[in-house]
């Protein structure tokens, strides 16, 4: 009885919230890190060797919040290039451990975002513009042929189909959401390449994506303006692939990569 008492309490208590870190005079944005209460009937199920699944998920709820907030963050420049980040520091600004903020800043470490500091934490890396351009000539090889091939082939009503993740991401560049921006960004490109049914070039594609997407150094920060217009070519794409335009298809692919934010 006081075993069910004390896990009824350790429901019932308030949810803690995550706050992205930001530069002084950034406003933080709390993300909310509630975990799914269990159903009454399923307390007292678990056998003794069967750990109680609310703290798994707990777990990974916590450090999944945390991985989408520092993304954010990195979209943002809130998160500065070239800046050694410890987990505990991060951890009591976004009210949690320094465990769950370790495993996602490695996670941000295998995709390229940030480098382990020995000691001290991680670097957030530093994004030139010579590398934002190779990025864009490596995806443009991959992503030029495949499109083309599908312009021929893939009927009009699945191109049709992909017209609300176009205004999505036109939505998120009217209002100058980079974060919003950067995620149905790649969403489109995602939706286009999955066409083809080649799971591991939509996997490749989406991580060289990613990376030319963040970290990147104040000055190549986009503006609003410059998302409205990146927005506007998919779009464009959309119609000259539903019209099997082939040239125009390749044009504009091109000229989409050579922006930042393409």
């Amino acid at each position: 009885m006081e075993q069910a008492r004390a896990r009824d309490a350790a429901t019932s208590q308030p949810h803690a919230s995550v706050r992205i870190p930001g530069q002084q005079g950034a406003e933080d944005r709390p993300v909310p890190c509630s975990s799914p209460r269990v159903p009454e009937q399923a307390r007292g199920e678990h056998t003794h060797s069967e750990p109680p699944a609310p703290h798994t998920v707990r777990r990974h709820s916590v450090r999944g919040q945390i991985l989408d907030a520092l993304r954010t963050a990195l979209v943002d420049g809130e998160l500065v290039p070239g800046t050694v980040y410890s987990a505990p520091a991060l951890g009591e600004r976004f009210g949690v451990s320094a465990t769950p903020v370790r495993e996602a800043m490695q996670q941000l470490a295998v995709e390229g975002a940030v480098e382990v500091v020995p000691n001290r934490g991680f670097r957030v890396i530093v994004r030139t513009p010579r590398e934002l351009a190779e990025l864009a000539e490596v995806r443009a090889l991959i992503e030029i042929p495949v499109m083309l091939r599908l312009a021929r082939t893939v009927p009009v009503a699945r191109w049709s189909e992909l017209r609300p993740l176009a205004d999505a991401t036109a939505a998120a560049a009217a209002v100058g959401d980079r974060a919003a921006y950067a995620d149905t960004d790649r969403a489109f490109h995602r939706a286009v390449l999955a066409l083809s049914g080649n799971d591991q070039l939509v996997m490749v594609a989406d991580d060289l994506h990613r990376r030319s997407q963040w970290p990147l150094s104040t000055s190549l920060v986009s503006r609003r303006a410059d998302l409205v217009a990146d927005a506007a070519e998919h779009m464009a794409l959309l119609e000259a692939l539903i019209a099997q335009d082939l040239t125009v298809v390749r044009s504009l692919v091109r000229e989409h990569f050579t922006g930042a934010d393409g």
